[in-house]
């Protein structure tokens, strides 16, 4: 939460001419409703279930850049399907600094509690493992840019998949 999928995601697609796709995009669009509201209404299993549907379905696609929510990788299903039918990048960041960049984003409901930073250590304590089961390139986001976190990430694509320059 808070690494930068999205930003780096869409760059990343345009760049290698690829179609992007965002699956917390995906679900409100096809709800018609904020993840927010999901989360209120069906709480986080319910939002979870909707993920999981949408992360199989976007991941047979050909040719795109996927970003997933954060906690896509809780479910054991969506970790083997970004990992069998994909290159998975984990943009890693440290609880500190996500909580610096999502720390005035009232949209995150994870994040709404107390005290976010612990929030944000807890998810990673949790995730960070199952990111990097699966992930195929770990770049660390820091606080860099986008575009120097594409600068480093093109390369190491380019190289693992023979990509063109």
């Amino acid at each position: 939460m808070g690494a930068g999928k999205t930003t780096a995601g869409r760059q990343l697609a345009t760049e290698l001419g690829k179609t992007f796709h965002d699956t917390d995009h995906e679900i409100e669009r096809r709800t018609g409703v904020k993840i927010s509201l999901i989360f209120e209404i069906e709480g986080e299993a319910g939002f979870r279930m909707r993920e999981k549907q949408v992360v199989d379905q976007l991941t047979q696609l050909a040719n795109v850049v996927l970003a997933t929510g954060g906690g896509a990788v809780l479910d054991a299903d969506n970790r083997r399907h970004l990992a069998e039918r994909g290159l998975v990048v984990y943009l890693h960041g440290q609880p500190r600094d996500l909580w610096h960049r999502t720390r005035h984003d009232k949209s995150r409901p994870l994040l709404q509690g107390t005290d976010p930073l612990e929030k944000l250590r807890s998810l990673y304590q949790q995730r960070d493992p199952l990111y990097r089961e699966i992930a195929d390139i770990v770049i660390d986001t820091a606080r860099q840019s986008a575009r120097s976190l594409l600068n480093q990430l093109l390369p190491q694509l380019r190289e693992r998949c023979k990509l063109s320059a």
